[in-house]
């Protein structure tokens, strides 16, 4: 029974931890091109030089992060699920003439 509430606390605190790190900071370097914003080559000389522009960020340099898109996105559903339709009432009126 303690190895699983252990194991359940840890898990716990490991994703309020990443809820929290994507709460402060959204965006982190990217990690194809580790932050740079192109990819590094090497010239004849052996100098490093930058070559093209990242794909995945587009020399942005940053990245989403994850569980930051993944709230948007649950935002994004939510927000458009709320309607500004009136209530109908709940019995029909009936007309006398």
């Amino acid at each position: 029974m303690t190895l699983i509430l252990l194991a359940s606390a840890c898990l716990l605190i490991v994703t309020l931890g990443y809820a929290s790190l994507c709460a402060s900071s959204p965006f982190g370097d990217c990690r194809k091109c580790k932050g740079f914003g192109y990819a590094l080559k090497k010239n004849r000389r052996g100098q490093l030089k930058p070559g093209k522009t990242c794909r995945r960020c587009r020399g942005e340099r940053k990245r989403i992060r994850t569980g930051r898109h993944l709230y948007n996105l649950w935002l994004r559903i939510y927000r458009e699920g709320q309607t500004n339709t009136p209530r109908k009432p709940a019995f029909k009126p009936t007309q006398k003439g």
